[in-house]
């Protein structure tokens, strides 16, 4: 026959025959995958710069009372240091060209200015200790006839409706001077609670003057110079919080 003298196949006739795999070397152990390159981030808009160091300047006239602003701004903007700026009543509307905002005292009239009313203060009689109108806890206008009044070159309260009262024969003076003078028994001074208890004495006291004119507190700034800074300090004055909307 044809197929004799031929040695069978490996395997034949023992099962299913071994097949070899005839795969090329890269098929049998696919390459791997490369890496993906991080792409390198350019930025096309500017950046924003780190805050630039300033200070925030807040004035105050005699007696103002911020400290609790003061403390809040501290929490708030620690970044940003507040320097208290004293100025005088007098001259508080040209002191705004220095400050950033400033509490003043009222009337202060100018459309340029944003004035934000606070607190009125109560008038207070300020005499010797021992004077009988230390007697009461409240005084009127009537329980002042005869007095004598030391008039205040810093006067904040302006003309006193008090025609039982004699003007002083000495040129007026300034409130701790005036308050020093009382405190001699030489007469009176009438100024907002604030001023008499900055000018404290041992030897002096004072009493609610119950009709007379009450001195208001503003926060003041100018209208051109809203900035966020006086934005933030409004915003702690009006007892906003830092998530508060304005």
């Amino acid at each position: 026959m044809a197929n004799q003298g031929r040695r069978p196949a490996k395997g034949a006739g023992r099962g299913t025959p071994v097949r070899r795999n005839k795969a090329a070397p890269a098929e049998r152990f696919p390459p791997q995958k490369p890496k993906k390159k991080t792409a390198k981030v350019v930025f096309d808009a500017p950046q924003p710069k780190p805050d630039e160091p300033r200070t925030f300047r807040l004035g105050a006239v005699p007696g103002a009372t911020p400290g609790k602003w003061i403390d809040a701004w501290k929490q708030r903007m620690p970044r940003v240091p507040l320097e208290l700026v004293p100025i005088e009543a007098a001259t508080q509307r040209a002191a705004l060209d220095d400050v950033d905002a400033a509490l003043v005292r009222l009337p202060l009239t100018d459309d340029s200015l944003h004035i934000i009313p606070l607190y009125d203060e109560v008038p207070v009689v300020v005499a010797a200790a021992d004077s009988h109108l230390m007697t009461v806890d409240e005084l009127t206008g009537a329980d002042l006839e005869g007095e004598v009044l030391i008039g205040l070159t810093d006067d904040v309260l302006g003309p006193l409706a008090l025609p039982g009262t004699t003007p002083a024969r000495i040129a007026s003076l300034p409130t701790d001077q005036a308050i020093a003078t009382a405190a001699s028994g030489i007469g009176i001074v009438i100024v907002p609670m604030s001023l008499a208890r900055m000018h404290h004495r041992k030897d002096a006291d004072h009493r609610a003057l119950a009709d007379g004119p009450t001195s208001t507190v503003a926060l003041v700034w100018p209208r051109e110079r809203t900035t966020p800074d006086v934005e933030t300090f409004v915003g702690i004055v009006r007892g906003r919080t830092a998530n508060s909307s304005r």
